[in-house]
């Protein structure tokens, strides 16, 4: 074999390769909704819900994970709350900075069943937007949500988990490039 035709079996696998890593996030998204994972809730503020259905209700509970590294407690004051779907909710979460330096938390929701997460509404909630803490630093958040009343009937639970990460390196970052571009 030449190495011109060994060069062209190359590109065309590197080539193969790229549109497959491209296709990927895609896939992955079909491959999530078909199956119910990775529920991604919507990060808009809803409105408010306009009727309740008091024949059933729905059981929500609250999970919190820090990303590694991440110096941050965040833990719900409730494991879990009954709701009735389109009954307002609310549920105090505290977060506490667990380093001796100023931080910045990003909270990034997720619901499970995933199918579930288009009928999750939040109406006030820390994920919205970075949160900063001093050294030290506890706070307490309210989150408010309802349940859509078009939530399927099979769907009797579901839990809104919240990944914490610590974004202050990458918020310093964008702080120096603001400053230098008004400068």
């Amino acid at each position: 074999m030449s190495h011109s035709g060994l060069l062209k079996k190359l590109l065309l696998i590197v080539v193969g390769m790229f549109a497959f890593a491209f296709a990927l996030v895609p896939l992955y998204d079909v491959f999530c909704d078909v199956t119910g994972l990775n529920g991604k809730p919507s990060l808009d503020v809803a409105a408010k819900s306009e009727k309740v259905e008091a024949s059933r209700t729905v059981d929500v509970s609250f999970t919190t994970h820090s990303q590694r590294n991440a110096p941050f407690e965040v833990k719900s004051r409730q494991y879990s709350v009954n709701v009735q779907p389109g009954e307002m909710a609310e549920v105090k979460f505290s977060a506490k900075n667990l380093s001796a330096q100023s931080r910045v938390m990003q909270a990034v929701p997720s619901v499970s069943p995933g199918k579930a997460a288009k009928y999750l509404h939040k109406m006030a909630c820390f994920c919205f937007d970075q949160q900063s803490f001093s050294a030290n630093q506890e706070v307490e958040f309210t989150l408010v949500f309802y349940v859509d009343t078009e939530l399927p009937e099979e769907i009797k639970e579901l839990t809104l988990s919240y990944t914490v990460f610590d974004i202050s390196e990458a918020t310093a970052n964008n702080t120096v490039l603001a400053k230098q571009k008004a400068g």
